[in-house]
């Protein structure tokens, strides 16, 4: 049975977030320590369970998440216990949130998301835009896996579904490389509404 990895996910969808300054970060991950993954303290949401680390999905508010990536990975450096770090980008290379926290190259996994940016998007009749994000992310982020992200369904996105047989016959052979972690899937909710997992488990 695979091991199953816990990540708390910060960010979201929403631009109500933000962090004011580097110290501003630090103090934030200082927190999520404390609270979530190896630290102490009295108001921990989950007692005594330890999460696995941090995921970033980063949708608004740029700034200061290199510093929280930092702080985090000087936590984890600190601990014996080994912590990851993840992200979630959006598939365009250069305008994208979170490139300066993943230029500090100390992420371990990078789920990225190839839906709802058309200009990077996996479609039937053209690889090229897919292609070269693909490429781009590969070459010039040093992390440990990166993992195309997809819509489990037609209704997971609003764009960017690719179907599973494409999915095994034509987009793998372009991914697969040293760097290819896996798929990931938006969302559990979907996936198990169509069975998306079940169709491409074994091939990926």
């Amino acid at each position: 049975m695979p091991l199953t990895k816990v990540m708390l996910s910060i960010g979201g969808g929403s631009n109500t977030y933000s962090l004011s300054s580097p110290d501003d970060a630090r103090h934030v991950a200082d927190y999520i320590w404390d609270n979530f993954l190896g630290g102490n303290s009295n108001s921990r949401p989950f007692g005594n369970a330890i999460l696995n680390g941090v995921d970033f999905d980063i949708e608004g508010g740029e700034l200061h998440y290199a510093a929280l990536a930092y702080r985090l990975h000087d936590h984890y450096a600190a601990s014996r216990k080994k912590f990851y770090l993840s992200a979630a980008p959006q598939c365009p290379f250069q305008d994208n949130l979170l490139h300066g926290a993943l230029t500090t190259d100390i992420f371990d996994y990078v789920w990225i998301k190839f839906y709802n940016n058309p200009q990077c998007e996996f479609t039937s009749k053209d690889h090229s835009g897919f292609k070269s994000a693909w490429n781009q992310w590969t070459t010039s982020i040093n992390a440990g896996k990166f993992f195309v992200g997809l819509p489990a369904s037609h209704d997971a996105a609003k764009d960017g579904f690719v179907p599973p047989r494409a999915l095994i016959n034509q987009l793998l052979p372009i991914v697969r490389s040293p760097k290819y972690g896996g798929v990931m899937l938006w969302d559990s909710y979907h996936d198990l509404q169509f069975g998306y997992s079940g169709k491409i488990r074994g091939r990926v």
